[in-house]
């Protein structure tokens, strides 16, 4: 008897409240998105494209909001964890990361090292205490990074081979300058460094973002096409980046947008990249909520 296919998880999606006032980078300017998501925002959408549950990453570089997210995922069932924020530099990092690890929910955690003035931020010996902390509490470190973090990264992942790392966003490559392009070599190269780590996994989401207006499935193929290669099926995890997605597409075509980039994987493949990779790396160390929405999770 065959088992049934892991539930399908939008393993990267943002909640936000405007008046909680730790958003800096969310201005005015940015009309798509520049009002309060919640739950009931993304339920629907989720219902429409037969996704079971979710998990809520940080978008503001406090705890406050992590704490925010947390009790988000308290209250709602189809959030399946949170991807949070802490101060890895802070001298008790460690037990601030042990008193939020006692929320059960807490997966993960996330600096906005692309915001960063120092490129080489991953680097400094002060964070080394607060990695191990995550390592050993079994978080999962989520790299929101672009291309010209991927060195430091590379040396941040063979440093600490014992954390999971998920890179964000496939690291952000500028699809809209195209694979022919300057910047798609130095991309490409580095992200086959990181892919040969078996810690390291790539998020496959945020592309429509870093595409041209107007973006098409092919012009995103090529870029979705690498690292597949590079990763393979097994570490590839599939994400919306709601609601930031509604600043150059939507939710449906997004995911009409993903059906065709895996066409040519197999269903077993496909399974594991719309969910079941996302169980195992976020949910599967931290016995996480299992079997709460379609199926059970492969805890």
């Amino acid at each position: 008897m065959t088992s049934p296919p892991p539930p399908r998880i939008d393993a990267h999606q943002h909640f936000w409240a405007l008046s909680r006032g730790d958003y800096g980078w969310l201005t005015p300017e940015m009309e798509a998105i520049h009002r309060d998501f919640g739950p009931g925002d993304l339920a629907p959408l989720l219902r429409e494209a037969g996704i079971g549950g979710s998990i809520a990453v940080q978008a503001a570089p406090t705890e406050a909001e992590t704490r925010y997210l947390l009790g988000i995922a308290a209250a709602e069932p189809g959030v399946l964890g949170v991807v949070g924020w802490s101060d890895l530099e802070a001298p008790d990092a460690p037990a601030a990361l042990r008193w939020l690890a006692a929320d059960p929910m807490l997966v993960g955690l996330r600096p906005m090292l692309h915001d960063l003035p120092d490129d080489e931020w991953l680097l400094r010996p002060a964070l080394l205490p607060a990695v191990e902390a995550m390592r050993a509490l079994g978080l999962v470190f989520d790299a929101l990074v672009k291309p010209r973090h991927l060195p430091h990264l590379l040396r941040f992942a063979e440093a600490h081979p014992g954390l999971a790392i998920v890179i964000d966003h496939l690291a952000k490559p500028a699809i809209a300058e195209g694979p022919g392009s300057r910047s798609w070599r130095g991309w490409a190269e580095g992200m086959a460094a990181l892919a040969r780590l078996p810690h390291v996994h790539c998020k496959l989401s945020g592309m429509v973002t870093e595409a041209a207006p107007g973006w098409t499935v092919e012009e995103l193929r090529p870029y979705a096409e690498r690292v597949l290669e590079l990763f393979g099926p097994e570490r590839l995890i599939w994400g919306s980046d709601w609601p930031v997605l509604r600043m150059a597409g939507s939710y449906p075509g997004w995911w009409e947008a993903t059906a065709s980039l895996l066409a040519p994987v197999s269903p077993e493949a496909r399974a594991g990249i719309l969910g079941g990779n996302a169980a195992r790396v976020y949910l599967g160390k931290r016995g996480r909520r299992c079997g709460r929405q379609q199926g059970h999770m492969p805890c």
